[in-house]
């Protein structure tokens, strides 16, 4: 499943990515495409939880929304067979991106889970 969202020139990415067939493990990564070009955050992942990828994920899409991004689901996105294998990531905070300027300031919540 994969997302792209929209704020005047500013351009995103969101995607969870799986193995083929299963729904865990997960990720949900996050791109920048046209200002770090290769470069991803991993927002969330989980090992056994069912759902958890793709609750935060469609969470962090309303919330990107509410602060005037406009985002749309991609139904061509790249098959998960050629995205990397999703392992458990380290939690990683999202204070260092630049949405949080659009963001109330507790939106640094960012992490893994089981």
């Amino acid at each position: 499943m994969s997302y792209e969202c929209s704020f005047g020139s500013l351009q995103r990415r969101v995607e969870i990515l799986t193995e083929p067939g299963v729904s865990v493990p997960c990720e949900v990564h996050y791109y920048k495409d046209e200002e770090t070009p290769g470069d991803r955050q991993v927002l969330w992942s989980a090992s056994s939880e069912l759902g958890y990828c793709e609750r935060r994920t469609e969470e962090f899409i309303a919330k990107l929304e509410g602060w005037g991004w406009t985002c749309a689901k991609d139904d061509e996105a790249a098959p998960a067979a050629n995205a990397e294998p999703a392992a458990p990531a380290p939690a990683e905070s999202m204070e260092s991106d630049d949405t949080e300027t659009l963001a109330p300031a507790d939106e640094s919540e960012a992490g893994a889970d089981t």
